[in-house]
């Protein structure tokens, strides 16, 4: 009787750890989306100083977050969005407003990909 407590119990605690992941993932996806809200509203009232100290604060929560997110996301994903982190700052810095607003538009999208990534779902179990 005791031979499937053990295996019952650690499934039973991967099943929580991945729910927590998921939880901690949304969590923090939806500040960074926030952030970048902040940056895009500052971006479009001509207020660039604003926009940039937004998006680096931003950035810098991010930043803070990387080894949590390197453990647990795709690599890939992780780098792409820190990719267009770079890009949002260096369009920031030139007051591109054209090319900030897209690449924010796509940053924000490659973080809600993060998100869907760690989603409990079938789609993602199998």
């Amino acid at each position: 009787m005791k031979s499937w407590l053990t295996p019952v119990f650690l499934l039973a605690a991967i099943l929580a750890a991945s729910a927590l992941n998921c939880h901690a993932t949304k969590q923090n996806v939806t500040r960074w989306q926030g952030q970048l809200e902040t940056a895009e509203a500052e971006a479009a009232a001509g207020n660039w100083d604003g926009a940039k100290v937004a998006l680096s604060q931003s950035y810098d929560d991010w930043s803070s977050r990387q080894t949590y997110l390197h453990i647990t996301t795709e690599h890939d994903a992780v780098d792409s969005a820190d990719a267009m982190y770079r890009r949002c700052a260096a369009f920031a810095a030139e007051k591109e407003p054209s090319e900030f607003r897209a690449e924010l538009t796509g940053l924000k999208h490659q973080l809600w990909l993060l998100v869907e990534m760690e989603r409990f779902s079938i789609k993602n179990i199998l």
